[in-house]
């Protein structure tokens, strides 16, 4: 993992930006972001809350939250917790951040770079629940390297963790679910929650689609949803 100031020596996501922002998300992003993007040049509050201005109950973490539907969502529906969303993608930041003006929450941190930095960044046992949805599938064998969901990666969210923390990961292509079970089995961190078949096969409600997921159902390849609790 990289040291905080470090950019990591592997990327593990794609392009940082795409087409070219309206005024208003411009907007959003010169005065909103600077205000909610987390500041790893300080120390790390402990506890994680006190990053937040508003009473927070325990701290979960999204990384790549792509366009933010699902952190928002999470937002909205649990004004007692405190989201940080790491997303290097600024139209993904633009977006989440026009929720964030339109819906009023401000229970919700950015960090847009690289998520290692601030899994390196947080104390031990900061987080209540990480959500890695859909990532960046790196398809090709030699990409495999940049794959997010690594043991590297789930050693560093595991020290971050509290115990008994909850850790979900979505993909729709199969190969990043046997990896990532691999994985997991590596690292001995965490236990998988599934029971039966339909435990991976459905969505819990508490858990909202995002463009992602819905993108691939339109091209016919369903989605895979794995709940780990760290051990």
């Amino acid at each position: 993992m990289a040291r905080v100031g470090e950019r990591p020596t592997i990327r593990t996501y794609g392009r940082r930006k795409g087409h070219r922002l309206s005024p208003r998300k411009q907007r959003l992003i010169d005065e909103m972001l600077p205000g909610l993007r987390v500041n790893t040049d300080v120390p790390p509050p402990e506890p994680a809350t006190g990053l937040f201005s508003h009473t927070a109950s325990e701290v979960w973490l999204e990384v790549g939250f792509g366009a933010g539907e699902h952190l928002a969502w999470q937002a909205e529906k649990n004004p007692h917790v405190g989201l940080i969303g790491c997303e290097p993608y600024i139209n993904g930041v633009a977006a989440l951040l026009a929720s964030v003006e339109e819906r009023g929450l401000t229970n919700i941190r950015i960090w847009d770079s690289d998520a290692r930095v601030i899994l390196d960044w947080l104390h031990d046992t900061s987080i209540a629940r990480v959500f890695v949805l859909h990532p960046d599938p790196w398809p090709k064998a030699r990409h495999h390297k940049r794959r997010l969901v690594s043991p590297e990666t789930l050693r560093a969210l595991a020290r971050v963790m509290i115990p008994g923390a909850e850790l979900r990961v979505a993909t729709d292509i199969g190969d990043y679910a046997r990896s990532t079970l691999e994985a997991v089995q590596t690292t001995g961190l965490f236990s998988w929650m599934a029971e039966c078949a339909a435990d991976w096969r459905r969505r819990p409600s508490d858990w909202p689609a995002t463009r992602y997921e819905k993108k691939a159902r339109r091209e016919g390849r369903a989605s895979i949803y794995l709940t780990f609790v760290r051990v």
